[in-house]
């Protein structure tokens, strides 16, 4: 091959692999541009509105019901169960039979000391006979009056061993009556572990339990923050002055449907579970229908009045040091972090604003913890409510 030809064929080559390179150096600036534009690309955040208003705030706590009075029914006496009077679930009056337990031991007893009464009674007899028989002797000074004296003595024995003996039966008649088993209160029977020939006694498990839900108790817990809260947010100066100015509150069910009755907060535990760190709370509700069962689970909803406040979400604020910030669209739709002073609303969803933020300011709702001082954005306005779920305005 000549030389002119190879000169050639290596121009063309070095031409195709400056081409290729330079394709190659195209494509990759473009690429970067491309990054770097969506870099640059200005992102959208949801905001809201402020304004001042007064609504109501809900707290919800999940609580455990109680029947008014829960009562373990425990045999007084062992023996084997005989009858079983009641089934599960039943409602029962106060005396009404619910058990019978047989120990004949017990029956035998009462046939021993009915007769030891009528052995006791006649010896009553035959001493004060003794003692009529005797007085005339003495008055006619046929015998001393110590014979007299020693009859009176012996009929004050024998009325004393009568009335020990009378004491006994009753004792007996008492034993035997615990062969019964009663129901002590209104109620609904619970779960019976023992049937007929079961073998109890006081120290086995109780026969069953009967509950009295005319009222029923909701049992739920507050942490201290929640606790303090409504010790410093309710009017009053006792506990007792601060649960009576607290409103009416509300029970859902299981099935998340809302008991038609309000109930009352009752009690609050004056001393902090070491192991949970919270505190007891009792609300009552009436219960005429018999809707609400001991065990049952529900929610307990407390309402908080507020009144001409702003209120925005706890997401959309963050902790830095000893500082709370809230983010608002500034000057060229750019971040501004905003120092702001609140009140927590029980039930750890809401705060309200008493210090930072004015009607007129537009909360950045999202991205916080992401966004930072300066940032310019795209504000997309949404309707306040649709953050500021789970109150209603008054």
């Amino acid at each position: 091959m000549s030389l002119d030809k190879l000169i050639r064929g290596g121009l063309i080559i070095s031409g195709l692999l400056g081409s290729t390179a330079f394709f190659v150096a195209c494509k990759g600036g473009d690429a970067a541009k491309e990054a770097q534009s969506k870099a640059n690309q200005v992102k959208s955040y949801n905001v809201i509105q402020l304004d001042r208003q007064s609504v109501t705030l809900f707290a919800d706590y999940p609580a455990t019901l109680q029947g008014i009075q829960d009562i373990d029914i425990r045999p007084k006496i062992d023996g084997y169960i005989e009858k079983v009077m009641v089934d599960e679930g039943q409602p029962v009056r106060a005396g009404q039979v619910l058990f019978t337990i047989n120990n004949p031991q017990f029956a035998q007893d009462v046939n021993n000391t009915r007769a030891a009464i009528a052995s006791a009674e006649a010896a009553v007899a035959t001493a004060r006979l003794q003692v009529q028989k005797t007085k005339p002797l003495v008055d006619q000074d046929i015998i001393s009056p110590y014979e007299y004296e020693s009859a009176q003595l012996n009929l004050k024995a024998q009325e004393a061993a009568l009335a020990q003996a009378r004491a006994v039966y009753n004792n007996s008649r008492i034993n035997q009556g615990y062969t019964t088993v009663t129901s002590p209160v209104n109620g609904f029977v619970g779960t019976i572990p023992y049937r007929v020939g079961s073998y109890v006694n006081a120290s086995t498990l109780p026969l069953t339990t009967v509950s009295d839900i005319s009222k029923v108790y909701a049992y739920f817990s507050m942490n201290e923050k929640q606790q303090l809260a409504f010790f410093i947010n309710t009017p009053g100066a006792t506990i007792e002055q601060k649960l009576k100015q607290m409103p009416a509150v509300t029970l859902l069910l299981s099935n998340s449907e809302e008991y038609p009755q309000k109930g009352k907060l009752e009690s609050i535990s004056g001393q902090v579970n070491s192991q949970t760190g919270s505190f007891n709370v009792r609300a009552t509700f009436p219960n005429e229908q018999k809707l609400l069962r001991s065990g049952s689970s529900a929610v307990v909803r407390i309402p908080t009045y507020v009144e001409n406040a702003i209120i925005i979400p706890q997401k959309a604020t963050t902790e830095l040091q000893d500082k709370r910030l809230a983010y608002i669209v500034a000057d060229s739709n750019k971040v501004k972090a905003v120092p702001i002073k609140v009140r927590e609303v029980p039930g750890g969803r809401y705060f309200v604003v008493d210090e930072g933020l004015k009607e007129t300011d537009r909360l950045i709702v999202e991205g916080i913890g992401l966004l930072t001082e300066g940032t310019p954005i795209k504000p997309t306005l949404i309707p306040a409510d649709s953050a500021l779920k789970g109150f209603e305005k008054k």
